[in-house]
């Protein structure tokens, strides 16, 4: 982790834990999720539990789950990227590593479509996660196996000019936040 990214990190999530709760909420943010991935209604897809003030998709999941499959990330292990078991809205979960719940039943999938958290993002589609490198190799090696669409999923206040880059970094295809769907072009 380079200092630049470290510095941005905590940053960010200052900014992050400051917002009111009425932007917390991300009512809007779904709202516009939902809208962009509207034509693709049905495709396996993944959310995430949020955690640590991330916004919360639990809403933009359980309407993409009236129509598909719907998983969430599965830490397996440090330097591993990440599995994926079927979620449900009613479904029961249990604590996972690093505090993350996790379906009881683990009942394997692949999204198609994954809806990324992040503590910071820029236009070029560039995000900055907690430092684990989790997605990055996740969203690698799903794009190897096929395509996949990445949303993150932000607040508008973790903007950044420019998120530093490394090679293992991967890009998101578009970040939606509770102002607007910004469409990267790569």
């Amino acid at each position: 982790m380079t200092a630049d990214k470290a510095a941005l990190r905590t940053e960010t999530l200052a900014r992050r834990a400051a917002l009111p709760d009425a932007t917390r909420a991300g009512q809007a943010a779904c709202a516009r999720l939902l809208a962009l991935l509207a034509g693709h209604r049905g495709r396996p897809a993944s959310g995430y539990m949020p955690m640590r003030g991330e916004i919360d998709p639990l809403p933009a999941m359980a309407a993409l789950a009236a129509h598909g499959p719907v998983g969430v990330p599965v830490i397996v292990a440090r330097d591993r990227p990440l599995d994926f078991h079927l979620w449900t809205p009613e479904g029961a979960m249990q604590p996972g590593r690093f505090g993350a719940a996790v379906p009881v039943s683990a009942v394997p999938m692949r999204p198609e479509l994954v809806i990324v958290p992040l503590v910071a993002f820029d236009r070029s589609g560039a995000r900055l996660g907690y430092g684990g490198g989790f997605y990055d190799r996740t969203l690698e090696r799903l794009r190897a196996q096929g395509p996949v669409l990445a949303v993150g999923l932000a607040f508008g206040a973790q903007e950044v000019a420019r998120v530093p880059v490394e090679p293992t970094d991967q890009r998101l295809d578009a970040i939606v936040t509770e102002a607007e769907a910004i469409r990267i072009a790569l």
